[in-house]
């Protein structure tokens, strides 16, 4: 099955139903969530969590995200401690992970964790996700609805593109409101730390625990990854990427942010401009869906204006960070 053939159904009750029915069977759902599409499997079969590792080329000490529809279903499967619960009243259902100490007889499959003795959970808050992990009555293993490594998808259309029908079905409610990864919070050890920045801003995580951690970022090596996206380079369109760009250079495409635009704006290929009025919400909840539209612009490179780091222009930056291509050595220019 090709992208043009892909099974997009309007998230209707009746599409739930049958999704739901689609995950029990041990196949793959690609679903919205408040941050972006993800791509569904019953967290408690192995065989489905391994379908999903190869529909997404997935490498497997990557662990992946377990999602529940409620926070009272977490305690079977992770350690729950005070820390936990109070980030979990304040910010529950929404986009925040945490890394938890997995609980001893847990039947979610032990690939998800990819080797290691903690689980990551979350409680989604979209109504279409939610809906969907009650009427499957399993967590949902799901990371980002996209071949792993590329843009993350914000739409059902981007998923299509994307994953050329894995998927069963692919349930559409539109494009997701935040835009960017849930943050990811590790709470396995005595203090808590920052694993990825994402569409909950560190300064409220921070105003519950206490001071973050920041650990270093782990490249592939002999041991598995703490938790998704701490990988070096991840969310990556196929063009090369350059970054806090003061300049246009010819043939670039133009990923701006702010009233004020670079010099030689106006030679770009294409101009799409993540928040006009410099509002980082709002860039966070444009930026996947716009970098897919330059990759497929026609420039020969794309150029990325900067965004300063309060609130989610943290993981705004974190993302474009990961994502840089550089211009090959044979290309001209600094």
């Amino acid at each position: 099955m090709n992208a043009a053939t892909a099974p997009i159904r309007p998230a209707t009750e009746e599409a739930i139903a049958e999704a739901a029915r689609l995950l029990r069977e041990g196949r793959l759902v690609a679903f919205p969530t408040e941050t972006v599409y993800g791509l569904g499997a019953d967290a408690t079969s192995d065989a489905a969590v391994a379908r999903l590792f190869a529909a997404k080329g997935r490498p497997r000490f990557n662990p992946l995200i377990v999602h529940f529809a409620d926070a009272a279903d977490i305690a079977p499967h992770g350690v729950m401690d005070g820390r936990a619960r109070a980030l979990a009243e304040k910010f529950w259902p929404g986009p925040l992970t945490l890394v938890l100490a997995r609980t001893p007889g847990t039947g979610i499959s032990a690939l998800v964790s990819a080797g290691l003795e903690t689980i990551a959970v979350r409680v989604p808050a979209h109504p279409v996700a939610r809906a969907l992990i009650a009427a499957a009555g399993v967590p949902l293993a799901a990371p980002s609805a996209n071949r792993s490594g590329d843009i993350s998808p914000t739409t059902a259309a981007h998923v299509a593109r994307s994953l050329d029908g894995a998927p069963a079905m692919i349930l559409d409610a539109g494009p997701t409101p935040v835009g960017i990864e849930s943050t990811v919070i590790d709470l396995a050890g005595p203090r808590a730390a920052l694993l990825r920045p994402g569409g909950l801003a560190r300064e409220a995580i921070e105003a519950v625990t206490g001071p973050l951690a920041v650990p270093a970022d782990e490249e592939k090596g002999d041991g598995p990854a703490r938790a998704p996206g701490r990988l070096g380079r991840h969310y990556a369109p196929h063009l090369p990427l350059r970054l806090e760009v003061t300049e246009l250079r010819q043939g670039e495409a133009l990923l701006a942010f702010g009233p004020n635009l670079p010099a030689g704006a106006g030679r770009a290929v294409k101009v799409l401009n993540l928040s006009p009025t410099g509002d980082v919400i709002e860039a966070a909840a444009n930026l996947f869906a716009m970098l897919h539209a330059l990759d497929a612009s026609g420039a020969k490179a794309i150029a990325a204006m900067k965004v300063p780091e309060a609130g989610l222009g943290a993981a705004i930056n974190d993302r474009l960070r990961r994502a840089v291509r550089p211009l090959p050595d044979s290309e001209p220019g600094d």
